[in-house]
């Protein structure tokens, strides 16, 4: 199972902890019961836990303190549980890198529901590699295709790789697009900067 469907679970209510963990190996998520500060640190160490569920008020070490030494060299998503009602509690949680809190007494489901929104929230969406239209020519990022005036230009790996051209690649782009430096279709030098590409261009 991955880190990503790990849950460290951490309260000193026991029975409390048992009822999360059933409902979240319900959903499919492997979990790690803690019920002390300290020992919530030593599992989250050793684990690395895809997420934590997370009491404010716990023996040996607070969940405020834990909170805040993870968030010192992590961005774990950390879901806060208060039987505090009061306003200040819940800032004092958010303000040292809790995502969300739960105020006791609350619904599993409900608080599933906030892990899996949370979750995400915290997954990098996938980025849409644009098409680069250039006048006559259209590179595709993602496939690594150029076509030159309608023509197909055959790439090698290294000739796609924009933030490492040195001058022998741009010499061999140049061949390969039939651009000539003396008067650039595509590929200007810039003298003491590198190349830019001339003319209009867009993507989409």
């Amino acid at each position: 199972m991955s880190e990503e469907q790990t849950v460290l679970v951490v309260d000193d209510d026991h029975r409390l902890v048992s009822l999360v963990r059933m409902y979240l190996e319900r959903e499919g998520f492997g979990v790690f019961a803690a019920y002390d500060g300290q020992h919530a640190m030593d599992l989250y160490a050793r684990h690395r836990p895809g997420f934590i569920i997370l009491d404010l008020l716990l023996p040996k070490i607070d969940g405020i303190t834990v909170c805040r030494q993870i968030r010192k060299n992590s961005n774990v998503p950390i879901l806060m549980l208060t039987a505090k009602v009061e306003e200040v509690d819940k800032l004092v949680g958010l303000s040292v890198g809790a995502d969300d809190y739960v105020t006791k007494p609350f619904s599993p489901r409900e608080l599933v529901a906030r892990v899996r929104a949370i979750l995400r929230r915290a997954t990098p969406a996938t980025s849409v590699v644009p098409k680069l239209t250039h006048g006559d020519l259209m590179m595709d990022l993602e496939r690594h295709e150029v076509a030159a005036d309608g023509r197909e230009v055959r790439l090698t790996p290294i000739d796609v790789v924009v933030d490492r051209t040195v001058d022998v690649h741009i010499g061999k782009l140049r061949e390969k697009l039939g651009d000539d430096p003396a008067r650039p279709r595509y590929i200007q030098t810039v003298r003491g900067v590198g190349y830019k590409l001339v003319g209009n261009d867009r993507a989409g």
